[in-house]
């Protein structure tokens, strides 16, 4: 690997960590926040799911905009607005200026994730691509298990305010990198955006998900449920009729013409969902029920943050190596395993008999998914579109874990208690089964090229 590849690499990990990390960190700093801010579990969901909204309903237009107009112009708006929200969070006197900084913060984070990806494809090829990928993937979905634990220990010993402030200092470093990189994007001057398809998917999962996170306190009768629920759903339909005749879509639906890309993105759908359920489920509990500290609660997913980081990079070259689907298809069926093993848990929590031998083998699965599950969505499409590719891919994970939290009070009957931990065990144990399922039934592995035959990359950002 070359200076400048390792750099590029070390970017895209930077500008990528800080999105996946406060997509998790807030988890295990929820009760704080609702202690000190009120709210309840209805505030506890927007607060997640505000940051989801932006961030699933914008990574298409920022990728769009990413393949357009240049990755590494992307990557520094996104940083910008990323560092600027993180300031608004940490000093947010109540909820809804703690919302709506949420939601500025994901619509940054959409600016950096695809863009930062797509580096990848545009500066690896040949074995070289593979390990990129893997490295990338095992850090960033290392941040997003990590982002608890981090977040516990400024909760506990500082305030949850200051997890978000720490936000400037890896975006900082990413800033001070690009600049060193000393490289200039090349701009289409054809290119257009497509603004209102962008604003019709924003508005239309906003309905939807509104409507998810407050029936339960209204009732599906409520007008303002369903008439919101309705008007979502209807804007996210001719946000899709809107992309078959879009000159610049946001949603390319050509994509899903591709067997294993459109295979690999229903995978994702129910993998990711599993994930973000599982991860708000065990953080939260832990701690409102438990009775176990912020950094405690956060400590508690490590090992499953140590399988990632020890076994994605070799995941990666095995995928190459051998194609994606056998990895997609146990993966995820290792994860309901672990899943399933939390069904031991009992009242008082024994972490080292009922918590830990799940966590283990939710992480191993984990780390044999999603780096096969990345290359597999990538290696299907042409490099010069990876920027695009990146960005539906991401958007669909933030989407799925977007509406399952909005149905968390459904799934869990209204409590957090063991009952209801244990039927979110239970759903995620089931999500993660369909995902391997879909992963064994649709995945080809011809329709990834081995690496040294695939098409060159694209160059420039």
């Amino acid at each position: 690997m070359s200076r400048s590849q390792r750099l590029i690499l070390t970017i895209a990990i930077l500008a990528s960590f800080v999105a996946f990390l406060d997509g998790t960190l807030i988890n295990v700093a929820l009760p704080a926040i609702e202690t000190e801010l009120g709210g309840g579990l209805t505030t506890q969901q927007w607060v997640v799911d505000a940051y989801l909204i932006t961030l699933g309903s914008l990574i298409l237009l920022a990728g769009s905009i990413s393949d357009a107009f240049g990755r590494l112009l992307v990557l520094r708006i996104g940083l910008y607005g990323f560092a600027a929200a993180s300031v608004v969070i940490a000093i947010a006197p109540d909820p809804v200026i703690l919302i709506i900084a949420r939601a500025v913060q994901g619509a940054a984070g959409a600016f950096l994730v695809p863009s930062s990806l797509a580096l990848i494809p545009s500066r690896f090829d040949g074995a070289m691509r593979g390990r990129a990928i893997g490295i990338w993937t095992a850090m960033t979905t290392g941040a997003m298990i990590v982002g608890p634990l981090i977040g516990g220990v400024f909760v506990d010993y500082l305030s949850w305010r200051f997890a978000f402030v720490i936000n400037v200092v890896p975006i900082g470093i990413t800033l001070w990198l690009l600049h060193t990189l000393g490289e200039r994007d090349e701009r289409r001057p054809d290119a257009r955006i497509d603004w209102i398809g962008a604003a019709l998917c924003t508005f239309g999962l906003g309905g939807a998900v509104f409507a998810l996170i407050e029936q339960p306190n209204l009732g599906w009768g409520s007008p303002v449920i369903w008439a919101t629920f309705a008007a979502g759903i209807l804007l996210f339909a001719l946000f899709l009729w809107r992309q078959r005749s879009a000159t610049a879509p946001m949603l390319p639906l050509d994509l899903f013409r591709i067997r294993n890309f459109w295979t690999g993105n229903i995978a994702t759908l129910f993998v990711y969902a599993a994930l973000s359920l599982n991860g708000f489920v065990v953080t939260v509990y832990l701690q409102q029920e438990a009775g176990f500290s912020a950094t405690l609660a956060g400590l508690a997913s490590l090992p499953t943050t140590v399988m990632m980081v020890l076994l994605s990079a070799s995941m990666g070259s095995l995928s190459d190596r051998f194609g994606p689907r056998i990895f997609m298809t146990v993966g995820p069926l290792v994860m309901a395993g672990g899943s399933l093993l939390l069904l031991t848990v009992t009242d008082p929590v024994n972490y080292w008999l009922q918590l830990l031998p799940g966590l283990i083998l939710f992480g191993l699965g984990l780390a044999i998914t999603v780096s096969p599950l990345t290359a597999a969505i990538l290696g299907a499409v042409d490099p010069a579109r990876s920027g695009i590719a990146s960005a539906v891919n991401n958007a669909i994970a933030r989407i799925a874990g977007l509406l399952i939290i909005a149905t968390l009070a459904t799934i869990v009957a209204g409590s957090l208690d063991l009952d209801g931990f244990r039927r979110a065990a239970i759903v995620t144990a089931g999500l993660m089964v369909a995902g391997g399922i879909v992963s064994f039934l649709g995945i080809r592995n011809s329709d990834v090229a081995p690496v040294e035959n695939r098409a060159e990359p694209a160059t420039g950002a």
